[in-house]
């Protein structure tokens, strides 16, 4: 469902006649890469543009935004030295999971470790755990096992 925008001053057929959609959806191609180091964004989202998403790449505090519309179908987390850089975005995460199923928003975590399933069990937002340094086999292969 749409809802058209019309400026009243200059009547129905200005160029304000946009549409915008009336209800949130996921975007298949647009995956979400989070992270400090904008180094490593670039290079994960280099990645992610071999597979034919369209990643976008923002700072943690951006990213709570960029999470309302169109909601990215991949979200991929740089936890950082500590694997904490992006926790503030898993309350959104997990609301997003609860409204559209888990299998709606893929989520990744670039760890300084591998993670254990004991560790992702810890963290309910996230599918799944790729140890740094990211290869682009390592990170695609993931994804292909979890996108299907």
């Amino acid at each position: 469902m749409f809802k058209s925008s019309v400026d009243l001053a200059r009547g129905p057929h200005s160029d304000l006649d946009t549409e915008y959609p009336t209800e949130q959806s996921v975007d298949s191609a647009k995956a979400l890469v989070v992270g400090r180091s904008q180094i490593n964004r670039v290079v994960v989202s280099k990645i992610l543009e071999k597979t034919g998403l369209r990643p976008v790449s923002l700072d943690p505090e951006a990213a709570v935004k960029a999470l309302q519309w169109p909601i990215p179908s991949t979200v991929i987390l740089d936890g950082g030295p500590d694997n904490e850089d992006c926790n503030a975005l898993m309350a959104p995460l997990m609301a997003l999971r609860n409204e559209f199923g888990k299998d709606a928003v893929c989520v990744l975590l670039l760890s300084t470790k591998a993670l254990a399933v004991e560790d992702l069990a810890l963290l309910p937002a996230v599918d799944a755990g790729v140890a740094k340094p990211i290869t682009p086999e390592g990170l695609m292969a993931v994804l292909e096992r979890l996108r299907g």
